[in-house]
């Protein structure tokens, strides 16, 4: 079975027996502070509206509260690592990071004042933001996963290329057996639980609990009032104790990195796109942004963009064929079906015109759709990339890939 293998020659760093995950690591000096941060976080007045009744699409974690690395600067100086979110995401209380932006009208972050805007309401719940070493993580969440029901909403963001969103978030909009997410974070759990370009984590509404490991591998968990004294059980057992702040990675200077073996190429290595395919098939999940809208991550809306999208082809056999579309759009509703309508090109028994006896059985979704700045389009069209009308949409080049 084909799996994720990382890179041996990584070497983790430590500091004062606080071990570091692969991925996320400080470049000054910072001294690691364990434990776990707690806060409350209300309910609007608004009330609660479940997942089942209401459309999911983006939200942005401002919550009250902080935690230790709030005003640290990140690799570049210019303060903590932002992301947008997935479902729910890993938004921690005061700060932001991988998962803040979640619901709405680009399901995101967990809580703050954002998310009444989106996810509907959460209820009344504490939060706590949790930093254990490297090597204790995967224990702590073999715990905390008791907190889940048996089914729930994996969530999964990922650092992709889009040019103008530093992250991918996705969601599961239907709910997932437990088994499932937990089987997935086995067969992935080093990739998961060391890289620092990837978080995950899942939750639920009946009962209300949420679960995230952000891409510093700090955890956060929000859950109701009747299960506050089950948390705090389960960091007791771990000797972990409620600290004004907590300090990891984050709380300096710090660079993130992939943690796969970039030189194995046997084929039960998988690759950190694949990877990806296979956790958002095996999880359920679709990219947590608003389909209708191509803003910035400043929220300024860009109008027409070219992008790049990858489109999965399924046969009647179930052979699969990758295709890769350069187009222009005005948003990744428009980007999704001009990619699509450009496999006619490539194959016109896919043309949907196409009488239905000459056609081959098929089936197709867009894989990838990433934004390309101009830079991006003079590395893939050279010269021609001057030329490009962005005007309205329309499709620029289609081929096979492979």
């Amino acid at each position: 079975m084909a799996r994720a293998r990382l890179d041996s020659s990584i070497q983790r760093h430590v500091v004062d027996g606080f071990d570091f995950p692969l991925g996320v690591y400080p470049v000054e000096d910072v001294r690691p502070i364990e434990g776990y941060t707690l806060n409350f976080e209300s309910a609007d007045s608004m009330g609660y509206d479940s997942v089942a009744e209401r459309e999911l699409d983006g939200l942005e974690d401002d919550g009250p509260g902080e935690t230790a690395g709030d005003d640290a600067p990140d690799e570049d100086g210019d303060g903590p690592t932002e992301g947008g979110g997935g479902g729910g995401g890993g938004a921690r209380s005061g700060r932001r990071g991988v998962g803040d932006e979640r619901a709405g009208d680009e399901v995101g972050g967990a809580g703050g004042d954002g998310e009444a805007e989106s996810w509907g309401q959460w209820p009344d719940r504490y939060v706590f933001d949790i930093n254990i070493r490297a090597s204790r993580v995967e224990h702590l969440c073999r715990m905390l996963w008791t907190l889940l029901p048996g089914r729930v909403y994996p969530i999964l963001d990922v650092m992709g290329n889009d040019a103008y969103r530093e992250i991918d978030p996705y969601i599961a909009y239907d709910l997932v057996g437990l088994e499932r997410f937990l089987d997935g974070v086995r067969r992935f759990r080093g990739w998961l639980f060391e890289d620092g370009t990837v978080g995950f984590g899942a939750m639920s509404e009946e009962p209300f609990a949420y679960v995230f490991v952000d891409e510093h591998k700090i955890v956060t968990v929000r859950v109701d009032a009747s299960r506050k004294e089950q948390v705090e059980r389960v960091l007791a057992a771990f000797d972990l104790k409620e600290v004004e702040k907590i300090a990891g990675a984050d709380a300096a200077v710090h660079e993130h990195r992939g943690v796969l073996d970039p030189d194995a190429d046997s084929l039960d290595a998988l690759s950190h796109e694949e990877i990806v395919e296979e956790v958002r098939d095996r999880w359920g999940l679709t990219l947590n942004v608003d389909p209708m809208s191509n803003p910035d991550e400043h929220g300024a809306e860009l109008g027409v963009t070219a992008w790049r999208c990858v489109v999965r082809v399924f046969d009647e056999h179930g052979g699969v064929r990758y295709a890769e579309v350069l187009l222009t759009a005005p948003h990744l509703q428009a980007a999704g079906d001009l990619a699509i309508a450009a496999l006619a090109q490539l194959d016109p028994a896919l043309n949907p015109q196409t009488p239905r006896d000459d056609q081959e059985p098929s089936d197709y979704d867009v894989l990838w759709a990433d934004r390309l700045d101009d830079d991006d389009l003079r590395t893939a069209l050279g010269d021609r990339s001057v030329q490009l009308d962005k005007t309205h949409g329309s499709t620029i080049a289609a081929r096979w890939m492979g």
